[in-house]
């Protein structure tokens, strides 16, 4: 009978129970035995773990977060954490350890496999920026919030008149800000990919202006740089993988708005609450076909693979090209959304 471990690393986001649950049953109708790691990469350093039974998973599919925990470990930031890992498998029995995260944990995972580890990649992240994949599940969640809260900033932007900053999560990737822009009506998207200067993004509200539209909601990625300022950070220091540990562009640039158009502005941070919440069926489907797939791939010796969803397919890709380069916006995603900013 196999042994199988899994984890969930990086930011928490909906749809990770509904993976832990496709695994747990796939696995169950193997026969074979499942421990889930507790806080990630942190879990597998201290070999804290719990068993997994059909039980244990039965109720989870609606709920958001992970029943596991999680946290932002990087096995690779002090030495010998890497061979603590290689013990922890070995000492538990395990045939196979499945990684579920995004950019960092499949980074780490990556590695791992390549120093002989058995390891399955499960991609998720609400950035959608990971290569080699279509969607990854919790972005769909993140990105039907996102498009709800601009809908209702919008409603107070228009009562007061005002200039509605919104700042929404992305990193290095635009892809939740560019489509609930324009799902949501966006006035201005602005995102990583593309910067801009503060004058750009005042001609864009003062054409508005001029054209009788009094108000104007402006969609902002943490992980803009306004052109010719750095890029606002909420902490000097960075986070365990070197990251900029990012946030208050959004105020920022409200602040920048008002003082250059004279327009009461105000801005508004989404955070936290794009994580939050039970998924939506599209993600909850997405998590339990990627489960039950990495179940295959342990089944078929298919290591240092990454479960990927192609077209309508869930097949199988080397953790290599997942990590290998982010996915960003492309131009003429942006050209569409800038079709709107007049």
């Amino acid at each position: 009978m196999k042994r199988i471990g899994m984890l969930t690393g990086g930011g928490d986001c909906p749809g990770l129970n509904a993976v832990i649950r496709g695994i747990v049953y796939a696995a169950k109708a193997e026969g074979w035995h499942v421990i889930g790691f507790k806080r990630g990469w942190k879990g597998i350093l201290q070999n804290h773990f719990v068993e997994l039974d059909l039980k244990s998973v039965a109720d989870i599919l609606p709920r958001g977060g992970t029943i596991l925990g999680t946290s932002r470990t990087n096995p690779y930031k002090n030495d010998g954490d890497a061979e603590k890992v290689r013990e922890t498998i070995k000492k538990n029995k395990l045939d196979a350890l499945i990684a579920i995260g995004g950019e960092d944990t499949l980074g780490a995972a990556h590695k791992l496999s390549k120093n002989g580890m058995p390891i399955i990649g499960v991609p998720k992240t609400i950035d959608n920026d990971l290569n080699a994949t279509d969607y990854t599940f919790g972005y769909d969640t993140a990105l039907s919030i996102a498009t709800e809260c601009l809908d209702r900033i919008r409603t107070t932007a228009e009562s007061h008149e005002r200039v509605m900053v919104v700042e929404i999560m992305g990193r290095h990737a635009g892809w939740i800000t560019l489509e609930s822009g324009i799902a949501g009506g966006a006035d201005v998207v602005l995102i990583p990919e593309v910067s801009m200067t503060v004058s750009e993004i005042c001609g864009y509200l003062v054409q508005q202006r001029a054209r009788g539209k009094n108000f104007s909601v402006v969609a902002v990625s943490e992980g803009f740089a306004i052109k010719g300022e750095e890029l606002v950070t909420a902490k000097k220091e960075p986070d365990a993988f070197g990251h900029a540990i990012l946030g208050g562009v959004g105020d920022r640039l409200a602040k920048l708005i008002e003082k250059k158009t004279g327009y009461e502005t105000r801005s508004t941070v989404l955070g936290h609450i794009q994580r939050g919440g039970s998924p939506t069926a599209f993600d909850r489907v997405l998590g339990t076909r990627f489960g039950v797939k990495a179940v295959q791939l342990v089944k078929e010796g298919l290591f240092g693979h990454m479960v990927s969803l192609c077209g309508r397919d869930i097949v199988a890709v080397p953790l290599a090209e997942a990590v290998g380069e982010l996915k960003t916006v492309p131009a003429d995603m942006y050209d569409l959304a800038k079709t709107f900013f007049s």
